[in-house]
């Protein structure tokens, strides 16, 4: 027989397995549910100079990514090509730890691992416009960055370095060296459309220390000496870039500074220049959160359709395509209308793009299917309805559950659990500290190589128990009577 008529044959028996259609209707309304009181109950607000309020919308770079975009800089107007060499020759820094006293301040000395101190041209002094830097940090060594969302790593250094940075019509080349004369290249950018005059000068910055889901104080005193700019003009200016007030309006709230002495600069800069992962605003993937818990009945359904098929794989392609159709109903209806709730409700929101939102969608259909087609292939395997039920959602949801709550969240390395980055709406950079929850948005793997790992799975279940069903038939032998 052909797979289109098993196909149909398969299909024409899970419309004979009692409340599948249920079942599903069952996990729509649950993901739905959940996501919409979710999204309709989330308020933010922030206190600006004029009061608390509601959140401005978020500073988005060039790429249209959520950013933060402050630090001190110190700097001059560069037209045409040129350069600015510098020594970083020392780090300090100041982080706010837990105090158990509410309201005790408990400061210590310290650098936190991202803080930033070293060289910096941009097109302007305009937040979220184009830049490239080179920088020493405080546990990551010498790297170089642009556009917010672009890393390099340079050398492993955390002691005094030498920094160069270059601009060559709009290439900016970023150079560290130990000793001033033997320079190695950190990176090459392509900033499109660098105007003629840029700002190019120092810069420190220092985001804060994050303790569970909250951000501390913390800020970065690096020390510059052996300054030498070429094809820059005009005194240096001092800028603190993106300091914001106090409720007062006039008040800077935590300002950095610089002393400059005998050609050495001594500047102190908190903030930071890069991906806004969690200031940015909520996350479109907030809309799914229910995902999870009509993700169950999404197993119960796969697991009890299995019922001995003439085909396996015709009857996980059934399941699949039942389940596929139910995600994709869920999806389709609670990310748009929890953003819709979000927006009504004056939240600051994360920037999201069409192709994202499509993949949102498109992707937990994908992952409905497939975490189904895995509970209907370990039905198969152990032949046991309701011990592949519960296989299933140790496998698929507790994972998830405990990545949620910030423990073991290498569990979404290698389980099928891994699937749920799909939904992922923000990226996850390696050159911000994040918080290794789901709740801040933390996934280890990229959205469709999490897919990748979950239909593997699903996969594996489906062709084991059809290769143990081959083997395990029955023969009938046929005897002739002897002549």
């Amino acid at each position: 027989m052909t797979f289109l008529t098993l196909y149909r044959a398969e299909w024409a028996g899970l419309r004979r397995v009692r409340g599948w259609a249920l079942t599903l209707a069952a996990s729509v309304l649950v993901t739905v549910v959940l996501g919409l009181l979710v999204t309709g109950g989330a308020r933010s607000s922030c206190v600006t100079g004029e009061g608390e309020g509601a959140c401005p919308a978020p500073l988005v770079g060039p790429d249209g990514t959520a950013v933060n975009d402050r630090y001190f800089f110190v700097h001059q107007p560069l037209t045409g090509d040129g350069s600015v060499v510098a020594r970083v020759s020392g780090m300090t820094g100041q982080i706010r730890m837990p105090h158990p006293v509410a309201g005790v301040r408990n400061v210590v000395e310290g650098v936190v691992p991202w803080a930033k101190a070293g060289l910096l041209v941009r097109q302007s002094l305009a937040r979220g416009t184009p830049y490239a830097a080179v920088m020493l940090t405080g546990d990551h060594g010498v790297r170089m960055q642009h556009n917010y969302v672009h890393d390099v790593a340079g050398g492993p250094h955390n002691g005094p370095q030498w920094l160069r940075l270059t601009r060559a019509g709009d290439t900016v080349t970023g150079h560290e060296s130990d000793d001033g004369r033997t320079w190695t290249e950190v990176g090459t950018v392509e900033l499109a459309g660098l105007p003629e005059t840029v700002e190019i000068g120092l810069f420190a910055a220092s985001p804060g220390a994050r303790w569970d889901m909250a951000r501390a104080f913390a800020q970065v005193t690096a020390t510059f000496d052996k300054i030498v700019v070429q094809g820059a003009n005009g005194p240096w200016q001092r800028d603190d870039v993106g300091v914001v007030m106090e409720s007062d309006g006039r008040t800077p709230h935590h300002p950095g500074g610089v002393v400059e002495s005998g050609g050495t600069f001594i500047v102190t800069g908190v903030g930071d220049i890069g991906p806004a992962t969690m200031e940015g605003g909520l996350r479109a993937d907030l809309t799914l959160i229910g995902g999870a818990v009509g993700m169950i009945l999404v197993l119960v359904m796969g697991a009890r359709a299995f019922a001995r098929p003439r085909s396996l794989i015709a009857g996980a392609a059934v399941v699949g395509t039942a389940a596929f159709a139910a995600g994709l109903l869920a999806s389709a209806i609670a990310v748009p209308a929890g953003l819709a709730l979000l927006r009504a409700n004056d939240n600051r929101i994360q920037p999201l793009t069409w192709a994202t939102e499509l993949r949102l969608i498109v992707g937990f259909a994908a992952l409905t299917a497939a975490a189904a087609v895995l509970a209907y292939g370990l039905a198969a395997l152990l032949r046991r309805r309701v011990t592949a039920i519960v296989l299933a959602v140790t496998l698929v949801v507790v994972p998830y559950l405990l990545a949620g709550a910030g423990v073991a969240p290498w569990l979404l390395l290698f389980t099928p659990a891994a699937g749920f980055a799909i939904t992922q709406s923000v990226p996850t950079f390696a050159h911000v500290e994040a918080d290794t929850s789901l709740l801040g948005g933390y996934y280890p793997l990229p959205p469709w190589a999490g897919l990748a790992v979950t239909c593997a799975w699903a996969a594996l279940a489906v062709g084991t128990a059809h290769r143990t069903s081959a083997t395990t038939t029955p023969t009938t032998t046929v005897k002739t009577p002897e002549s």
